[in-house]
């Protein structure tokens, strides 16, 4: 396997040659390319319910519904992108072209995972599980945008058909 700086911080490609020809390989490349899509729009909807439940004392029980199914899409996304960077760079997680994607996910996953301990274990209020929720929103959004930059980048990079990269916009 080919070994390189870490992008994150060198400006270097995104993928080796090899690592690009794994990726896209990969089943586990359609399979982010779907859930994150799902994910975004899972998390719309709920964003809508959780607001509103904040707003009015309206609709706890669908925005409880939504926030679970926003989380159990995160986890299948984090497993599956994990099963990805392994197949693509030899590693479950932080691998360096995306090691900074990868700390913010973790963070995002904790986020996540503590609105549901707190709604099992009925810690806080709903108001306060709610808000919880939303700071676990704004953790995903940042953490997706991370991605849709390294997505551009790696569109950028993507060789052109006469073989020359960098002559793809996004």
């Amino acid at each position: 396997m080919q070994r390189r700086a870490d992008t994150g911080r060198t400006g270097g490609p995104l993928y080796t040659p090899q690592e690009r020809l794994r990726r896209d390989a990969s089943p586990w490349t359609t399979v982010q390319a779907v859930l994150a899509p799902l994910q975004f729009v899972v998390f719309l909807a709920s964003l809508v319910l959780v607001v509103r439940y904040l707003a009015t004392g309206e609709g706890y029980s669908a925005a409880v519904i939504s926030v679970v199914t926003k989380t159990l899409v995160l986890y299948a996304i984090m497993v599956t992108g994990s099963i990805w960077e392994k197949a693509v760079f030899g590693r479950w997680l932080f691998a360096p072209a995306f090691y900074w994607e990868d700390v913010f996910s973790m963070l995002v996953l904790a986020l996540h995972t503590a609105y549901l301990a707190a709604l099992a274990a009925g810690v806080g209020g709903p108001r306060q599980q709610m808000l919880l929720a939303l700071a676990a929103y704004a953790a995903y959004v940042v953490n997706a945008v991370q991605f849709l930059i390294k997505l551009r980048t790696a569109r950028r990079e993507a060789p052109t058909p006469g073989g020359r990269a960098g002559e793809v916009t996004a």
